[in-house]
């Protein structure tokens, strides 16, 4: 099972005691994944599709809980993909039907099929019925990554105003969601996993929220650990870079004019570095006769990369003299 499904588990297990924000939940899933139909007659029904196990059993109950309707289930099997199956709820009776959609604001004053695609909907006028909707809506037409992988949570929109309605409904939580228009439809999503951590919270969906917070410290954990890691990496590499580079310095002077004209120290420390390519500032500092610190191994170190650029430059010029610490 996906986490996305474990989610979508979670949630459907969740109905809520006010019956105003089961409406709310109910008015969300028919936005986003029903249909209203209308025969010869004028009669009215409503059909809600879906391939999601979790959302067929949620809307079952919420309309048996809230309206105490008993709606139809049928199950379609796909025959090439035999895993897939898709839900169709539906309620016949004409009765009912208008009951659910006076109920959820689906109807204009005129009778006529009209949603109010705004955050003044009275449908989802308290806090609990705006969360109560965004649930709903992530149950219908939502999907969320697997947070090992990366974090990205969405839900497709048929239409550009729900799109908005839902932008701005997930806003009022502090929660930056954004829309991209893809194939058609509009696309509410966020990415950053704290905002996704706190849309489950918004959705009541609290073990998917522990799990996806682990996943994060573990991720933030070795993050940090690859970061020293490379950050260690790079200073071992800039400090082999630097001793080599030295080592062919100390080499160059000694196989052109030798250690003879430096001064006693560089005479020691060319010595030294030679007998010991691997050890650090710190370390070559303290085998010297008198020990110095870092600043005076890389002081003396320098200088011998100084007498070797000259060298290089002037190859063909004798030392004039002895060359100074």
């Amino acid at each position: 099972m996906s986490f996305s499904q474990e989610v979508k588990e979670e949630l459907s297990r969740q109905i809520a005691s006010a019956r105003h924000c089961n409406i709310a939940e109910i008015a969300a899933i028919i936005s986003l994944c029903g249909r209203i139909v209308i025969s010869e007659r004028n009669m009215y029904s409503v059909k809600i599709h879906s391939e999601s196990i979790a959302l067929a059993r949620k809307y079952f109950t919420l309309l048996k809980k809230t309206f105490n309707i008993v709606a139809e289930i049928t199950i379609k099997q796909n025959v090439y993909l035999k895993k897939s199956r898709t839900y169709t709820i539906t309620v016949n009776r004409h009765e009912d039907a208008m009951r659910i959609l006076k109920a959820s604001k689906l109807l204009n004053e005129y009778g006529e099929i009209e949603e109010n695609m705004s955050v003044d909907n009275v449908v989802i006028m308290n806090s609990c019925c705006k969360r109560a909707f965004i649930r709903g809506a992530f149950l219908a037409a939502g999907s969320i990554s697997t947070p090992e992988k990366n974090y990205h949570f969405e839900i497709v929109c048929n239409a550009y105003e729900k799109a908005v309605q839902l932008c701005e409904i997930i806003n009022i939580f502090q929660i930056e969601a954004k829309i991209v228009e893809r194939k058609r439809h509009f696309v509410v999503y966020i990415k950053e996993g704290s905002s996704i951590v706190d849309i489950l919270n918004v959705m009541e969906a609290h073990i998917a929220l522990m799990n996806l917070e682990n996943v994060r410290i573990l991720k933030e954990m070795r993050n940090t650990v690859n970061r020293k890691v490379n950050c260690e990496t790079a200073n071992i590499n800039k400090t082999v870079t630097a001793a080599v580079k030295q080592i062919e310095d100390i080499k160059y002077i000694r196989d052109l004019v030798g250690f003879s004209n430096l001064s006693p120290q560089l005479q020691e420390m060319a010595t030294l570095r030679l007998e010991n390519p691997e050890a650090s500032l710190k370390e070559l500092g303290e085998m010297l006769e008198k020990p110095v610190g870092k600043s005076g191994v890389n002081h003396r170190l320098r200088k011998l990369g100084e007498i070797a650029e000259d060298l290089r430059c002037n190859v063909q010029e004798k030392p004039g003299g002895q060359h100074g610490n």
